[in-house]
Formats: C-alpha cells, sequence, structure tokens
C-alpha cells in the first residue's frame, strides 16, 4: 500500500470513527444505510430512496443461500442484511470504522441475522482474504475514498472466484470534467482526485474483468444532495448530538457537491463486472 493510500485510509476511518460523524449518519439517514438514493420525487424519504437503490442493485444479481457477498466499505450493514433476508445468502461486511462496524454488528444481532453476516475490521486496499473466495463483491459510495482505485480493482478480483461478479455505485467526477473545478469538493473529502465512468471500466478491463452493465444516474447525485440539505434545514433539533461546526462544514460541502452536480462536473451510477472463467 502507498503512504498516499495508507494516509487516506487513516483520514477516512478517523472521519467516519468520529461521534459527530456517526450521529449526523445515524440520523440523517435512519441509521441502516449510508449511500446515494433513488428518488422518484423531491420529497421521498432518505431511507426510503437509500433503500431503492439497495433493491435495484439487488435485482441485477442472482443470489442464492450459497452464494458468498464481499460488501467493502459496508458501513451500517443495510444492504448487507437486506442481501441476506431476501436471498438467504452468507455476506462479509468488510469496514474500516470501528464505530460503525459495532453498531452493524448490534443490528445484525437485534435481526436475528448474526449467524449470516461477519463485519469484519479492514480496508479493501488490502482485504483480509484469500484468493477466490467470494461469488460477489458489492461496494455503495465507497471506493472514491480510496487512495489508490486501481489496487481496490486488484484486490477485489483476487478475492472473486472465476465467473465472479463486481458491482457498485461512487460519486465520480464526469470524463469531460474540466481541470481544477472539483477543488472545493475534493478538499471537503480530503481527496486528490475522483474515478469516473470512463476511468472505472478502463482499470476494469486492464484488472481483467469484462463489463455486464453500466447505468449513469447522475441526477440522482443531485437529489440526493439537495434531498439531504432540506433534511437539515427541516430538522435541525435531531441532529442537537452533531456540533454546530460539523453542521456548517456538511452544508458548506452539501452546496459544492450540489453546485459541481447541476454543472455536469459528477457523475453518479451503477458499474457491473464479471471476473473472466
Amino acid at each position: 500500500m502507498s503512504s498516499n493510500s495508507s494516509n487516506t485510509v487513516e483520514i477516512t476511518r478517523n472521519y467516519y470513527n468520529s461521534a459527530d460523524a456517526n450521529s449526523f449518519y445515524g440520523t440523517i439517514w435512519g441509521g441502516e444505510d449510508i449511500h446515494i438514493g433513488l428518488y422518484e420525487t423531491e420529497t421521498d424519504s432518505i431511507f426510503d430512496a437509500s433503500y431503492r437503490t439497495v433493491q435495484k442493485l439487488a435485482s441485477m444479481l442472482t443470489l442464492t443461500e450459497s452464494t458468498k457477498v464481499l460488501d467493502i466499505g459496508a458501513g451500517y450493514g443495510g444492504s448487507a442484511r437486506y442481501l441476506a433476508k431476501n436471498s438467504g445468502c452468507h455476506v462479509d461486511c468488510l469496514n474500516l470504522s470501528e464505530v460503525q462496524n459495532e453498531r452493524n454488528r448490534h443490528k445484525n444481532q437485534e435481526q436475528g441475522l448474526a449467524d449470516r453476516l461477519e463485519v469484519i475490521n479492514g480496508n479493501f486496499e488490502a482485504i483480509p482474504s484469500s484468493e477466490q473466495q467470494y461469488d460477489v463483491v458489492w461496494s455503495q459510495d465507497a471506493i472514491l475514498h480510496s487512495g489508490n482505485r486501481r489496487q481496490v480493482f486488484e484486490e477485489v478480483y483476487r478475492v472473486l472466484k472465476p465467473g465472479g461478479e463486481f458491482i457498485f455505485t461512487d460519486p465520480m467526477q464526469s470524463d469531460d470534467c474540466p481541470e481544477g473545478v472539483l477543488q472545493p469538493v475534493l478538499d471537503r473529502i480530503h481527496l486528490d482526485s475522483m474515478g469516473s465512468f470512463g476511468f472505472y471500466s478502463k482499470t476494469a478491463e486492464e484488472v481483467g474483468f469484462e463489463k455486464i452493465q453500466i447505468i449513469e444516474m447522475n441526477e440522482q447525485l443531485v437529489n440526493h444532495y439537495n434531498r439531504i440539505f432540506m433534511e437539515i434545514e427541516a430538522h435541525s433539533e435531531l441532529l442537537k448530538n452533531c456540533s454546530q461546526e460539523y453542521i456548517g462544514r456538511m452544508k458548506v460541502g452539501l452546496d459544492h457537491w450540489i453546485e459541481a452536480g447541476k454543472k455536469g462536473y459528477l457523475s453518479w451510477g451503477i458499474l457491473h463486472f464479471r471476473k473472466k472463467k
């Protein structure tokens, strides 16, 4: 792992372990998920829209009780619980935030799913697994936090069985994004760059994947961050456990995301690849 990669991982871990971040995401999303939702109207709840994203990704897979899934950047584990409940599959949740992992384990016990889900402390630049262990690797809006995204693809390829599938979403820059315009967004999330549909497609091919499907839904990124901003404004009392400084930075950051998205500088969607047999 490169020093830059290690630094990015540590910054992300510290952020998601913070009391402010845990309180914010647990409250605004409803405690199950931390990812972009699919909105049918601008007033859809964040919880419902996020659930819709999980349903959409799951509908693109064939899962059975014998399927073994790895969720990288699993957050609170809502997606993993959905998959286990609806297909009976086993899911390993790999995540770097010990605070999130503790909540994940508690919810798995609470919902009677602990026998089908394992929560693993770790990061996706060095997946703690031997080769060819998984039928599916799943990820939602997490790979952007890597300092070495190609290494993530190589690690996913390594742990997938031949014919295994890699499906993920990620906030990205557009392929024709002008240089420099995303600096406020990058500064907010402590990154030097973002992926793109073109970058991920090219990287996947170079690593050895074949493309199954790519679905661009760039408008949903703007819908989602608009909805979060609205929720903060309408229900500030729900965030009483978050510092005002944190909420202020969050609102400034959301403004940057929304503005860049409206200008077409940001992208989001579903990318689905298969490891060649």
